[in-house]
């Protein structure tokens, strides 16, 4: 598994300025997870059914199925607003393709997830990406959501009571593996395509194999 840190070359804040190539990139990004979100939530149901019979709380191990995106379209895009452009267009798409959820819940948790999972990455100024930063990033997300679902959603939970517990727990695992882990490899296995050749992200995956 590569670790390895990649760095936007130029200090310049021409790394912050959006390009054409960018907004199409992160459109393109962004419908193929709103693609993903969408099936997930056929398969989401009868999966997190099991696995809460077997221990409540459990199934949220899952949640970052819906949250990976961000962590992911900051590792490709390396811009500010990455994440939460993303999100916003894949829920877009989910949204326009049906689920079973609010709209207003849909969006506001796609802007939430996106803030968080570019946390760690805005503390560095965008310079530094790799796969420490990766899992930082799907923790953030990890944690952000975990509360906002027992707050909105989970309302008869409290956060000290058992299922509370394996909730956040399962939370920042997926976090950490989903949004995390999962992300990184997914961007280095698209940068080794060379599809990402003219964007900063995919160059410097190919100047740190040599």
């Amino acid at each position: 598994m590569s670790t390895g840190t990649t760095q936007s070359p130029r200090p310049s804040s021409s790394r912050f300025r959006w390009t054409p190539a960018d907004i199409a990139l992160g459109a393109a990004l962004g419908v193929g997870c709103g693609l993903v979100f969408w099936g997930f939530n056929f398969a989401y149901t009868p999966i997190s059914s099991v696995l809460g019979s077997i221990l409540p709380g459990i199934a949220s191990v899952l949640h970052a199925v819906w949250y990976f995106s961000g962590t992911l379209a900051v590792l490709i895009l390396r811009k500010p607003g990455s994440a939460v452009y993303v999100n916003v267009v894949g829920s877009a798409v989910e949204m326009l393709l049906g689920n079973n959820f609010a709209f207003g819940f849909v969006f506001i948790s796609a802007i939430l997830q996106g803030v968080f999972a570019e946390i760690p990455f805005a503390v560095t100024r965008y310079r530094v990406f790799n796969l420490p930063m990766a899992v930082l990033s799907g923790l953030c997300t990890a944690l952000e959501y975990g509360f906002y679902l027992l707050f909105f959603r989970y309302q008869g939970v409290a956060l000290l009571s058992p299922r509370g517990i394996v909730h956040m727990i399962s939370e920042l695992v997926g976090g950490a593996l989903i949004a995390g882990v999962f992300s990184w490899l997914l961007f280095v296995a698209v940068a080794k395509t060379g599809a990402l050749d003219h964007f900063a992200s995919g160059r410097a995956v190919h100047v740190r194999e040599e």
